[in-house]
């Protein structure tokens, strides 16, 4: 990233002095310039604000989807985050013509999950609500819970994870609210989506949301009405997304919808995240893990009767083999058959962990070593 992109000073209640830098403005145009460098598609935003300028008069009185769109193939701007592009002439004529527009990034396009967390005073809501789909149990004090950086951070300590607020080894930008920017980049195979576009409906954490494929997010260096978006200390790429954080997307619906019965998809997609992020590349134990934590998924589609609590015991046992070979991380698998039984049975967290931290204390006394994957 060029050093000054990102670095207006500006007031955030969030961070301190030491978050702030300093120097010269950069134009929308070198930011978009930047940004297609890196293979991100990128459009412009209306001068002064975070959202796209208005459609083409043609595209305001004449009802069509973007890939209908006769402007988007010409090379005129149309249909926000549709129109994204890394072709620099298109991005110079675009600039061109409106010098004083901001820079939004395709975020599918970029391969990029942006964590959105934002910092607005409001009321809290009731535990259930907090982190959708885990009651925060009773013995957690709430005590100082504001906003969307308290949840997030009380999301990865119940995990055990780190604060991603805090994660200086990927890009993260100040927005003008005093919220954060956290970005990610998907992992290859990964398609991840926002949380206004998820099935349900639902963000990652109180005040805490997805940008993703299906949206956009607002670049480094854009400056608003309302301040600038800057880019704080440490990182200046984005880091790949953890593994945890992929599991925690998977189960709060940031994936597309999984297959129907008979589609001929061996593993649901949820299943397939959790392969990716704890497989680790090693390929026998990613096809056992895939194989039976898709006996788990599979139980989302028969309410009662599949056998469910079997399915996930035998699984359990199964990656405790894994985990006791050095196959797999003791982790990573737990959260893996943690996303899977979640999505078969929402409600059932506290019944799943039993039932997984069990048959991994067991599984984990018969090592599965590599002569036993197929």
């Amino acid at each position: 990233m060029p050093p000054d992109l990102g670095k207006s000073p500006s007031d955030s209640r969030c961070h301190s002095d030491s978050d702030r830098g300093g120097g010269r403005p950069v134009s929308g145009l070198q930011t978009a310039l930047w940004c297609a460098g890196r293979g991100w598609p990128v459009h412009p935003l209306a001068p002064r604000r975070k959202t796209p300028g208005a459609n083409c008069r043609e595209c305001r009185v004449r009802a069509h989807t973007p890939r209908d769109c006769p402007c988007i193939p010409a090379g005129r701007w149309c249909h926000g985050f549709h129109a994204a592009t890394t072709d620099v002439s298109r991005i110079r004529a675009w600039w061109g013509r409106r010098p004083g527009s901001g820079v939004g990034v395709a975020c599918g396009g970029a391969g990029l999950l942006v964590i959105d967390v934002d910092a607005h005073d409001a009321p809290l809501p009731g535990r259930e609500r907090l982190l959708p789909g885990i009651t925060v149990p009773p013995a957690v004090s709430l005590d100082g819970l504001r906003h969307g950086f308290h949840s997030l951070a009380l999301l990865a300590a119940l995990r055990g994870r780190p604060d991603p607020a805090g994660d200086s080894s990927t890009l993260r930008v100040r927005t003008p609210s005093g919220g954060m920017h956290i970005w990610y980049a998907a992992r290859p195979g990964q398609v991840w989506r926002c949380s206004a576009g998820s099935s349900p409906s639902r963000a990652l954490a109180w005040q805490v949301d997805v940008r993703a494929h299906g949206g956009y997010i607002v670049a480094p260096g854009t400056v608003t009405a309302a301040g600038p978006y800057t880019a704080l200390e440490g990182a200046r790429s984005p880091a790949p997304l953890p593994g945890w954080l992929a599991l925690e997307l998977a189960r709060t619906g940031h994936l597309p919808a999984p297959p129907p019965p008979g589609s001929g998809s061996p593993v649901p997609r949820r299943a397939a995240a959790a392969v990716i992020a704890a497989g680790g590349g090693r390929a026998a134990a990613a096809r056992t893990l895939a194989t039976v934590l898709a006996e788990v998924s599979d139980c989302a589609f028969v309410p009662e009767g599949a056998g469910f609590s079997g399915r996930l015991n035998r699984a359990a046992y199964t990656a405790g083999g894994l985990v006791g070979a050095g196959r797999l991380s003791g982790a990573d698998a737990e959260s893996a058959l943690l996303a899977a039984a979640l999505h078969a049975r929402p409600a059932q967290e506290r019944r799943a962990l039993g039932i997984i931290r069990g048959a991994m204390n067991a599984g984990r006394q018969r090592p599965l070593m590599p002569g036993d994957l197929s």
